[in-house]
């Protein structure tokens, strides 16, 4: 574990489930940049111990820092693999640490007077891909089985071990997404080596539900007011609500792409990504798309001139509303009741896309009215009040900040 400062400048049962307890520990496999302890980094001399409230964690490679979530400012410094990813637990105080053996627990002690810890919990998973939490359950998709494995969201704090999971066989391997609705029914992509080409929905006792294959490259879930459900096709979107799966088609035939929806339990407009170009050379995106899930309709909007963006860069804000940081350096807000862009607020230098989406690239992510930006080039994190547009809060690392996860408190 190293330190490094930061300074602040401004149930599920039928065919093929299983109920598993974890009882014991799983220990975190070493790996080529040396795995941390799992103990917090003593608190530098000019940063605060911990106390409540919300904490950013922070991906670089080789480790991960937990900022404090007001002031920017170190909490805590782990070890960690080369490149992991970041995903909110759905507790406000926890986060997965997508890595080699599976998703690593990090405490962020978000709320609490604890410290943060990179505990040595493991959930295992073969290549271990999406994280949904959704109504008091936290799902995990492994892309090496298609098993999913579900847990009691707040079962995560209760213990020092793993809490019971259940894990729902999967069919054919394939890079995938599952969620469970309030009622029990069973989401989940249908593909295999191959590719991907829909989604089944199930109830709790494993009977087909509705079904379709009419959705290539299934890929990205969010679950909009009402609890209806999207998903994004490399032609269309598909929408469950229910009972019954609605497809709608792109534009832009036979390739308008949609991969990443990014929703509000408030709103029937879900915020998505967009592309219309498969020979495109890099990741930025030049349009995004607005799937209305009471109307069953799909718009194209293109950005603003000069204006890109990667999947790193789209979330939901105060009123429902579109956020997107863009190449330009500025957030761009987006109306999608009206379908247009209505504000821009100027935050970091204008920046170029990633070789690979891999690559250190700005990133935001939003809590209440404060959205998070990270700026790679510059080593920095910045605080946004996206009611007023102003920097509130400006954190410079030692380290290049990748992927970043709010927990509230």
């Amino acid at each position: 574990m190293k330190k490094r400062g930061i300074m602040r400048t401004s149930p599920l049962r039928g065919p093929g489930i299983t109920a598993l307890t974890i009882g014991a520990v799983v220990t975190l496999a070493a790996c080529s940049s040396g795995a941390g302890t799992g103990s917090a980094a003593p608190a530098a001399s000019d940063s605060p111990s911990a106390a409540p409230g919300p904490r950013v964690a922070v991906a670089y490679e080789g480790g991960v820092v937990v900022l404090d979530g007001e002031t920017l400012e170190p909490v805590a410094d782990f070890d960690s693999e080369e490149f992991i990813r970041l995903n909110p637990a759905g507790d406000d105080r926890h986060v997965l640490v997508t890595m080699s053996e599976g998703f690593q627990v990090l405490d962020t002690a978000a709320g609490t007077e604890a410290e943060p810890e990179l505990t040595d919990l493991v959930f295992p998973a073969d290549t271990p891909g999406h994280v949904v939490p959704h109504a008091g359950k936290t799902i995990l998709y492994a892309d090496g089985t298609s098993d999913t494995t579900l847990f009691d969201t707040a079962d995560l704090a209760a213990s020092d071990a793993l809490p019971d999971v259940e894990t729902i066989a999967g069919v054919e391997a394939h890079h995938g997404v599952s969620i469970v609705l309030e009622d029990g029914t069973f989401l989940t992509t249908v593909g295999n080596a191959d590719g991907r080409n829909g989604i089944v929905a199930r109830t709790a006792a494993g009977d087909v539900i509705a079904e379709t294959d009419q959705c290539p490259g299934v890929h990205g879930e969010g679950t909009a007011e009402d609890e209806i459900v999207v998903f994004g096709c490399e032609n269309g979107a598909l929408i469950y609500a229910d009972g019954e799966i609605v497809k709608l088609d792109s534009p832009d035939q036979p390739y308008g792409r949609i991969g990443n929806a990014f929703t509000t339990e408030t709103s029937p407009l879900v915020l998505m990504d967009y592309n219309n170009d498969p020979d495109a050379e890099g990741y930025l995106l030049d349009a995004v798309t607005v799937v209305d899930t009471e109307a069953r309709t799909l718009e194209v909007i293109p950005m603003p001139e000069g204006a890109e963006y990667t999947f790193r860069d789209l979330a939901r804000g105060p009123g429902d509303l579109g956020y997107v940081l863009a190449s330009d350096g500025s957030i761009h807000v987006l109306d999608p009741a009206a379908g247009a862009f209505v504000d821009e607020f100027p935050v970091i230098d204008a920046w170029e896309g990633p070789a690979q989406w891999q690559d250190p690239h700005p990133a935001i992510r939003v809590s209440g009215e404060i959205a998070y930006v990270t700026e790679p080039a510059a080593n920095a994190v910045h605080a946004v009040d996206l009611t007023t547009g102003e920097i509130v809060a400006t954190g410079e690392l030692e380290v290049t900040p990748n992927e970043l996860a709010i927990a509230a408190g």
